[in-house]
């Protein structure tokens, strides 16, 4: 048995030691008329997305890697200069949480206690704290990509490029900063962006209440209608905000009742009485519509904001009735609570009403100190989210103003990296105005081929008609910075600017006028400053100032760092600094021939390399995309390493080979966007009916060529030569493959262009190997040449094909075949040869192939083994020429087939009588091969002859040994045959018990 992971190592130790990925390199690409695949005059572009090194790889790291493999692979086989170069995704909260977990942190004060610059610089040593682990598994699954020269975010180079992409934006108008209700992690006390708090959605349970809110007595007449001792009901399902509940929102259309209920009076949407009261009794008072409740005044549920200084908020809309065109009756009480400090729609209509805004919760997640009863508590601690909200509906309950509450299940969102509650919170940040550039960006986004193709106008599509402005700006530490420096004047004292807990800068009114300047470059803030800028980090950069144009005040730069989503939008400028070095390749070749990432990619790195390129380059980013799905334990369940539910990706590819793993995942429903529950026995599936099995015929091949002049690079077909017809449909076979899988490439759908190999693997053996096998063994027959020139052109062209998806075991069929190149990588792509594709030959025999398995089905219904021979076959309206019915009757085993008309459609009749000399022949078929599995099982090969002993008291298997002892002899490559005594190794044929013994002679 060959050891498939052994021979790729070696092959792995030939590429590093022939340096045949540099060598791939040095190709140039095509200069001639522009064609589908890329334009003429370019290189092959792909933007590779860098990966965090803070973890080990998983299966989902080896799809990606896999995908941005193969393209490139086949993009250089097709003439074309491909760049791989590997990048390193270095800041954002993957680090941080990593270091504040190792420092003990627990909020950014105590970040701010240790030290910003020890902090930070803590940061950078742990960012490639895996990345020999990283490359020791792309290396061993055979991924091409310079590892040596990679970029890495954190990069001068990088964030230099960073600052030249904010400022396009800046200069373009389409940055600003705004006041908006956005999610923040109270955890890590940042905002974060749209698409960053669709990636931490879970399900869970939380509890949703419907609260008594007390109709003033001095306002109970409100529009004709009387509300003595009356309420109004409100569902939430946030607890925690009701402390900054300042209104109540109706419909303004809705219909409203006023309801009697256990001597207490309630107001409601009349469409929620069923949902709400259930069964219970009631008795309704009045009907009215929503408008009619507009301005009535109610009693605060918590008095703590009744008594701050006036002028501070709006008194005369405080704790009113307005009506909003939000409010539905699909759930709840028709009733909304409102609190503007936490809600988008809620912040909407405290700006349209004038309403007070209470923000009782600080950007840490924890109740201010005027709500004494709570002041200190986290809103949604991790550990027990619903704590908080406990407490509050238990204070409630024991002013009677809870009317019911329940739990519920529901997807909540958190943060994608600390795995807090999130929450909805009114506050500043910095914006893309994506809003501005929207049209253009839908426009561009029409040429974009996406495979699978649904994902364009789908998860792609979608996402981008419901974008809205980006929110770049995040109140961390280790990131590239926001090069934006303001004018903030200075303090009596000379000291520093001083920064609000909301990140923003208190300017000094005498002196600081707030003018803004965005630096875009080194050089430009080294003469700004006139200091030397040696590094870009926030801990370095905060400490330069200068002199702002506009008065004597000084410029202090604004405190928050970019979205590490802008970097990674960046990355096609950033990783080869532009536009400050390679300004002229990276515009020749932008924008990107190639990407590819995970489905949850939609909404992150594709968008915002889109939007970024709509930009700044009025352009898409890239032309061809492949989007993967997920890869799930075999179970169905993420993938954990906790729970140890999937094997180490390592350990598979030693033990099966990486080839095995990447085939698998090539033609896996995973390359379609779907996941893929990864299950260890599909790969060893692939080894056993894909691998091994080409293995076997190659070594089958390589037996007989070894011994003849066959020079599988110097094929040439002439139609004159190859009389066969198994040599005629393996061409044409080998012809189609080619075109198929070109075409699968050229439109980027890996698995049309991986899933055929398997079928034609099968097709080379089970058919055209087996049917050629008496050829192979004719020494000196022009049939065996043919057959052994055509076998390995086939190899030589299947190996081309297969080289970008198993790359292994096709450099080394590719070398030991007689290389004409040091390495099938250095190859060209094959063109198909249009001229070998007979048509008529893969009719007739896809027609043959059918007739065998009809054939062979009445045989096993008769049970009948394959090994017996029988008269004759019959072929109800069908003709055949002679060559392939000699197919059918040699597959079949039959003496004679013969066409005939009939009625109906095609169809087979089946002789199953057995004559005397039939049986016979069936028992030598069966000698022939019973003796060859012995020679097998000793290690012989063909070089080997033997003696062959027998014993039987059958008369019928004595009359095969003396009647067929040629056939035996031949059949065998044995030299003589005697029969013997007792003794001998008791063989069971046909039901008769043999004895017989094989010698090497």
């Amino acid at each position: 048995m060959i050891n498939l992971p052994e021979i790729e190592k070696k092959i792995l130790s030939f590429w590093q030691k022939k340096d045949i990925f540099k060598k791939s390199l040095d190709k140039k690409s095509p200069q001639g008329p522009s064609s589908a695949i890329a334009t003429a005059g370019r290189d092959f572009v792909f933007y590779d997305g860098p990966p965090f090194a803070t973890g080990t790889p998983h299966y989902g790291h080896i799809v990606a890697s896999l995908m941005k493999d193969i393209i490139p692979r086949y993009q250089t086989m097709k003439g074309f200069h491909v760049e791989r170069k590997w990048g390193w995704d270095c800041h954002g909260l993957p680090i941080e949480n990593i270091v504040e977990e190792e420092m003990k942190v627990k909020s950014k004060k105590d970040i701010e206690q240790i030290g910003i610059d020890k902090f930070n610089e803590t940061c950078r040593s742990k960012v490639l704290l895996y990345a020999k682990e990283w490359r020791q598994v792309i290396e061993r699954l055979g991924r091409w990509v310079d590892m040596d020269n990679d970029y890495k975010t954190m990069d001068k180079d990088y964030m230099e490029s960073i600052w030249w992409v904010f400022k396009q934006l800046w200069d373009e108008g389409l940055i600003y900063q705004g006041y908006k209700s956005m999610h923040i992690c109270p955890r890590c006390e940042t905002t974060l962006s749209q698409s960053e708090v669709t990636q931490g959605y879970k399900d869970v349970e939380d509890v949703s209440v419907t609260v008594k809110f007390k109709i003033k007595t001095q306002n109970s007449t409100n529009k004709n209608q009387v509300f003595d001792n009356s309420y109004i009901l409100a569902w939430t399902t946030t607890p925690w905000t009701l402390i900054g509940n300042v209104a109540l929102a109706v419909g303004e259309k809705i219909d409203y009742v006023l309801i009697r209920q256990n001597n207490q009076n309630y107001i409601l949407a009349k469409n929620c009485l069923e949902s709400v009261l259930g069964e219970n009794k009631y008795e309704i008072l009045s009907e009215f519509k929503g408008k009619e409740l507009e301005g009535l005044e109610y009693e605060p549920l918590f008095d703590y904001y009744l008594t701050s200084p006036k002028g501070d908020r709006n008194w005369e809309n405080f704790y009113t009735v307005q009506t909003a065109d939000f409010v539905s009756t699909e759930d709840g009480t028709g009733v909304v609570h409102i609190a503007p400090a936490f809600g988008e729609e809620d912040m909407l209509l405290g700006q349209e009403k004038n309403l007070p805004f209470i923000q009782h919760v600080s950007m840490d997640g924890r109740i201010k100190d005027e709500a004494v009863d709570f002041a200190g508590l986290e809103v949604k601690p991790k550990k027990d989210p619903l704590l908080t909200d406990r407490k509050i509906l238990d204070h409630l309950a024991k002013k009677d103003l809870v009317f019911k509450e329940f739990k519920y299940s529901h997807s909540y969102p958190h943060c994608w990296r600390c795995e807090s509650p999130l929450l909805n919170y009114a506050t500043s940040s910095w914006f893309v105005n994506v809003e501005k550039i929207k049209d253009q960006a839908l426009k561009t986004s029409k040429s974009i081929n996406w495979v699978p193709a649904h994902i364009k106008q789908g998860r792609f599509g979608k996402w981008l008609e419901g974008a809205r402005d980006w929110s770049i700006s995040r109140q961390r530490f280790w990131g590239s910075v926001m090069p934006i420096w303001q004018c903030v004047g200075a303090d009596k004292g000379g000291s520093s600017p001083r920064y609000s807990s909301g990140h923003k800068l208190q300017i000094n009114a005498e002196k600081g006028c707030g003018h803004m300047v965005v630096v875009g470059s080194v050089e430009e803030l080294e003469k700004l400053s006139g200091q030397k800028v040696e590094d870009l980090h926030k801990h370095f950069v905060d400490k330069i100032t200068f002199k702002c144009e506009k008065c004597d005040g000084q410029m202090q730069r604004i405190p928050d760092v970019l979205d590490c989503w802008f970097e990674s939008g960046s990355m096609p400028y950033a990783q080869v600094h532009y536009p400050f070095e390679n300004k002229q390749n990276f515009e020749k070749n932008f924008p990107a021939e190639f990407i590819a990432e995970g489905v949850d990619q939609t909404s992150c790195w594709f968008y915002y390399l889109h939007i970024l390129a709509n930009a700044i380059k009025k352009s898409q980013a890239f032309k061809n995309v492949i989007v993967n799905g997920i890869v799930l334990a075999e179970d169905g369940k993420k993938m954990s390493k906790k729970l140890q539910n999937y094997p180490d990706p390592m350990e598979i590819m030693d033990k099966y080979g990486a080839d095995a793993v990447r085939y698998y995942l090539a033609t896996s429903q995973v390359m379609k966007a779907e996941n893929l529950n990864f299950t260890e026995s599909e790969v060893d599936e692939v080894v056993k009916k894909v691998l091994l099995i080409l293995v076997n015929v190659f070594s089958f091949y390589k037996m007989y060529a070894s011994n003849t002049n066959i020079d599988a690079n110097k094929f040439e077909y002439n139609a004159n030569d190859f009389n066969n017809v198994l040599d005629k449909w393996i061409l044409a076979k080998i012809e189609s493959l080619k075109n198929q899988i070109t075409k699968a490439y050229d439109s980027y759908d890996l698995v049309k262009a991986s899933r055929p190999i398997a079928e034609f693997v099968n097709d080379l053996s089970t058919w055209y190997l087996r049917r050629s096998r008496e050829r192979f063994k004719s020494e000196g027959s022009q049939d065996r040449e043919q057959a052994l020139k055509t076998t390995g052109y086939v190899f030589l062209e299947l190996v081309k094909v297969m080289a970008p998806v198993m790359p292994f075991i096709s450099d080394y069929i590719y070398q030991e075949i007689g290389r004409p190149k040091e390495s099938v990588h250095l190859e060209d792509w094959p063109e198909v040869k249009e001229n070998l594709i007979d048509q008529k030959v893969l009719d007739y025999m896809q027609t043959t192939r059918k007739l065998v398995e009809m054939a062979l089905a009445k045989r096993a219904e008769a049970q009948i083994k394959v090994r017996q021979p029988l008269q004759e076959l019959r072929i109800i309206n069908y003709e055949l020429s002679k060559e392939y019915l000699d197919l059918v009757r040699d597959e079949v085993n039959v003496k004679k087939v013969v066409c005939k008309k009939g009625t109906g459609d095609l169809a087979v009749e089946l002789s199953l009588e057995i004559s005397l000399e039939l049986k016979q022949e069936g028992i030598l078929r069966e000698l022939i091969r019973t003796i060859n599995q012995m020679r097998k099982k000793a290690g012989l090969t063909i070089a080997d002859r033997i003696e062959i002993k027998y014993h039987t008291q059958d008369k019928l298997t004595q009359q095969v040994f003396i009647k067929f002892k040629n056939e035996l002899l031949t059949q065998t490559l044995a030299d003589k045959i005697e029969e013997a005594g007792e003794g001998l190794e008791k063989i069971k044929i046909n039901g008769v018990e043999v004895g017989i013994q094989i010698t090497s002679s």
